[in-house]
């Protein structure tokens, strides 16, 4: 009796619901994500061999630029609920007597970098509707010791959250005075531990030494 010899065809795949399910991702992210803020200087970060990477949360990080002009910049938390920015933004106003509605509070909250402004320039700062306006309000935290603002912020944030940590992020040209300064302003808030953020250093091979 003849074998039946079936008719062999090719396998389909139907790839209309992988890429409708693709397109949906992609929308999707693209109509969350956020473009990152550039910082309020540029900073070329020293190098080194270290690769410990920078925490995400609890930390405070410090940028100095090159014209000595010192920036802050400070994360919510683990937690979003704990709302540590604009905790700290209030305790700060109340040392100078300033008020900071609901709107202005959340305008710092989701502030995306580094700020460097004067604290009777805050209230203009947060209300202004463009970057456009913000950038001549970065000047730089007053750091002198008739008027030093950036020791307040580092107490009150170490007041709100207790477990942030610093961060020092300097240009290789930043002046050492800016530095030293900085550094004893955390001195004196108790801040004895701190991180340098730097570029990671590219690994040199030595092929006469592979091959030896």
């Amino acid at each position: 009796m003849p074998k039946i010899k079936l008719p062999t065809k090719s396998p389909h795949i139907d790839m209309t619901p992988m890429v409708d399910t693709f397109a949906v991702i992609l929308t999707f992210l693209l109509l969350t994500a956020q473009m990152r803020q550039t910082e309020p200087a540029n900073v070329d970060m020293p190098f080194s061999i270290s690769e410990k990477p920078t925490p995400d949360f609890n930390m405070m990080t410090f940028l100095l630029s090159t014209d000595g002009k010192v920036f802050m910049n400070f994360d919510n938390g683990g937690d979003t609920l704990t709302k540590f920015r604009p905790k700290i933004l209030v305790e700060i106003g109340k040392r100078y007597g300033i008020e900071f509605t609901e709107e202005q509070q959340r305008e710092f909250e989701k502030y995306p970098s580094s700020i460097g402004v004067p604290m009777d320039k805050m209230k203009e700062f947060l209300d202004a509707k463009n970057m456009k306006d913000r950038i001549p309000l970065q000047t730089g935290i007053p750091i002198d010791s008739a008027d030093n603002q950036l020791a307040m912020w580092i107490l009150y944030a170490r007041q709100v959250n207790p477990n942030i940590q610093a961060c020092i992020k300097g240009d290789s040209k930043t002046a050492f005075e800016t530095v030293e300064k900085v550094l004893d302003i955390l001195q004196d808030k108790n801040v004895n531990r701190f991180n340098l953020i730097t570029s990671l250093e590219a690994a040199r091979i030595n092929l006469e030494e592979i091959q030896q």
